[in-house]
């Protein structure tokens, strides 16, 4: 994989284990219902109790048989954080991705001193969520003979504007802070290579039906469909963890 292609061949994660970071939302619905396609066992973690039972049982109902969990988890909290994979490692016997689709913007028209505001909200949503779940999860997919740690980013972050600083900020340093993981694999995996590979998939932001049905003459140009981020990040498994590791992923035209 370089940074502007993926594999188009379907992948099969049969047998594998994935948690999802933020799965109560339309991205993380699809994620959890093409993970399931695929044939993995998909444990969905989020703050909002009652859209994650809906994500839940909507890929379960469509892929009859498929195991998928979802648990309510404080990812700002590292212990509790620690123990959602602790327990997912002992369920289930293996961990073999973790998607992070914990989200949130907040912005202006202009770089003023409410940008500081922001940033105290998504330093904790964009950032101690990525540091907590990279922790926790990291062990486990280390162990995993194809570990992902798979971080859903931002065109914004490379070419940041006066009134997106905090958001682009923070999205830049979650990126820094995957690919210091990807290092970290990197350097466990000694001359055999990594076993797991941490990476980012970049947006230039997200669209899906319901954006589509409120505002249908709308182009929605260079945006992400839900579902293809859903197929990329499954696609991930199917490239050499090498080749996969410490790479950006470009969904979108690069700014």
């Amino acid at each position: 994989m370089n940074d502007t292609q993926h594999s188009a061949t379907p992948q099969s994660l049969e047998g594998a284990v994935v948690a999802v970071a933020g799965a109560a939302g339309p991205a993380g619905r699809a994620t959890l219902l093409r993970l399931a396609q695929a044939g993995a066992t998909v444990i969905g973690a989020d703050a909002d109790v009652e859209r994650l039972a809906e994500a839940v049982d909507a890929a379960r109902y469509a892929h009859g048989g498929a195991t998928v969990i979802g648990e309510t988890i404080d990812l700002l909290d590292l212990h509790a954080t620690q123990d959602w994979a602790d327990r997912v490692q002992k369920d289930f016997g293996r961990i073999d991705g973790l998607v992070h689709l914990v989200g949130g913007w907040r912005g202006g028209a202009d770089l003023t001193d409410s940008a500081l505001q922001d940033w105290d909200l998504l330093e904790k949503l964009l950032i101690r969520t990525v540091q907590n779940t990279s922790l926790a999860f990291r062990p486990a997919l280390e162990r995993s003979d194809r570990g992902r740690y798979l971080l859903i980013s931002a065109a914004g972050a490379s070419k940041p504007t006066a009134g997106n600083a905090a958001y682009a900020a923070a999205k830049a340093a979650a990126e820094a802070w995957t690919l210091a993981l990807g290092d970290a694999f990197r350097k466990a995996g000694g001359e055999d290579g990594p076993r797991a590979a941490a990476a980012i998939l970049v947006v230039k932001a997200l669209v899906h039906e319901a954006m589509r049905a409120e505002r249908p003459n709308a182009k929605f140009a260079g945006f992400t469909d839900v579902a293809d981020l859903a197929q990329a990040i499954v696609e991930t498994w199917g490239d050499p963890t090498r080749e996969v590791n410490g790479n950006r992923l470009w969904l979108t035209e690069k700014p």
